[in-house]
Order: structure tokens, then C-alpha cells, then sequence
């Protein structure tokens, strides 16, 4: 469990609240429970990592408001839309025997111990967080699934994951699957023939109409060239001499 010290802030006015930013503060506030709300800052530098970790929203904290300790959660944090630094942080106190319900991420464990991962199967990560209903004081940091024997085809169903007691899914009408071990995706290109060998593949995979055709085509161009040949091969009839009449005796 993380400490964080806090401040309590009685101005909670804009340009009080830039101040403090500019400070190196991040203005927060405190609810929850039977005490009043409370207007607090956190120095950035000690919480920053927090905030950036995927476990921020469930993690429980330890504030210490001017000697009084508080067990809390983060609930919310809104941050600058152009600088992306938090801005402002609410926080929630944790009474016991409540119950709160909570996103909690997804953790998985022993990838090399996968079968179906070692044969090149893919983890296909349907849910990287599960939204769990839970006692205030048992709220898990992470849900821990085992890959260890996991073959291709497995199918990692909320049944199979141990919670702690009194710790429950918010959805319960069905068995729902965190992930699954799905076979490879990435396919091999079929090998270009060399050029010889494309050829001849043209040439064995020409059909017989089309070979038909292409051969009667051949035949009306044959036949067209031998009548132009006969046409310009052909000479002009040749005048055969005229006989010569024998004189006639006088």
C-alpha cells in the first residue's frame, strides 16, 4: 500500500487552484463514508507513477491529512487535454463492509510454459479488465490468469479464475471468456514459378475453346494469306502468236 501525504486546501477557487498546479500540487478532493467532503492537494512527483500504471483506479492508498490517516481509492482523474498532466484527482474512502465495484486489469503469467504459444499460437486478449463487485477491504490489484498448459484452442472462461471470497463479477448471466489461444494468422505466400516455368504454365493451362479458337483464327489467317498470294502470284493471260495462213497459190 502506497502513503501519500496530503494538504488540506481551504480556497478552491480557479486561480487558486492554477497556483497550486504551478507548485508542483495536483487539487484533489476527499468523499466517502460519514465525514465531509475534503479539499486536498497531492505533490505530483509522488504520485505521478501512480497515476500512469494500470492499477491506479483500483490501488488502495494510505493519505496522511495533517497526522490522520485515511485508507482511500482512487475514483477519477481529469487531466489537461493539451499537456495531458492530471489536473484534479477524486478520491473515495474506504469503509469497511461496504461494497464498491471496480475495474480491476487483467494480468497474465508463464507464457512460455503455453504449449499452444510455443507452436506459434497467438494470446487473443478479449479482456484486459473485468469489472469485479468487492469488499472495500479486499480489493484485488490484479486478476492473475496461469497460461501454463494452455494449447492451442483454449478458451479462458471468468469460471476458471480463483477470486477471493466475496468477490464477484458484476456480470453473472453468463460465463464470459477473458482470452484464447488462437492459431497463427500470419499465411505463406505461394512461390512465383520462374519465367520458363510461368510459360509453360500458360501454356498447359490454355483451354481447349480457347485453343480452338486461337486455332481457327490461325487457319482464317493462313487461308486469307494464301488468296492474297494467289492474287498477286497470278500473271496476266498471255497472248499465244497468231498462226500464219499459208499463201494462197495465184
Amino acid at each position: 500500500m502506497s502513503n501519500l501525504k496530503a494538504i488540506k486546501r481551504e480556497n478552491t477557487s480557479s486561480g487558486s487552484n492554477n497556483r497550486l498546479r504551478s507548485e508542483g500540487l495536483i487539487p484533489a478532493i476527499l468523499y466517502g463514508g460519514n465525514d465531509a467532503n475534503l479539499n486536498i492537494s497531492i505533490q505530483k512527483k509522488e504520485i505521478k507513477n501512480l497515476i500512469n500504471s494500470d492499477t491506479f483506479l483500483s490501488k488502495v492508498l494510505e493519505l496522511d491529512i495533517d497526522g490522520k490517516k485515511e485508507k482511500v481509492i482512487p475514483r477519477d482523474v481529469a487531466f489537461n487535454v493539451v499537456s495531458e498532466e492530471p489536473i484534479h484527482i477524486d478520491f473515495m474512502r474506504i469503509v469497511a463492509g461496504k461494497k464498491i465495484i471496480l475495474e480491476i486489469p487483467v494480468k497474465f503469467i508463464n507464457h512460455p510454459d503455453s504449449p499452444g504459444l510455443k507452436r506459434g499460437g497467438v494470446l487473443n486478449i478479449v479482456r484486459r479488465k473485468i469489472e469485479l463487485r468487492c469488499p472495500a477491504e479486499k480489493i484485488p490489484d490484479e486478476i492473475v490468469i496461469d497460461l501454463t498448459g494452455t494449447d492451442i484452442g483454449t478458451s479462458i472462461k471468468i469460471s476458471s479464475v480463483k477470486l477471493s471470497e466475496n468477490v464477484l463479477p458484476t456480470i453473472t448471466d453468463r460465463d464470459f471468456v477473458i482470452a484464447t489461444v488462437a492459431s497463427p494468422t500470419v499465411m505463406k505466400e505461394p512461390e512465383k514459378p520462374a519465367e520458363g516455368d510461368a510459360a509453360a504454365e500458360g501454356a498447359e493451362g490454355e483451354t481447349p475453346a480457347e485453343g480452338a479458337e486461337a486455332a481457327a483464327k490461325d487457319g482464317d489467317a493462313s487461308k486469307n494469306d494464301e488468296k492474297s498470294k494467289e492474287g498477286t502470284d497470278k500473271k496476266p493471260d498471255e497472248k499465244k502468236p497468231a498462226e500464219k495462213k499459208p499463201a494462197e497459190k495465184k
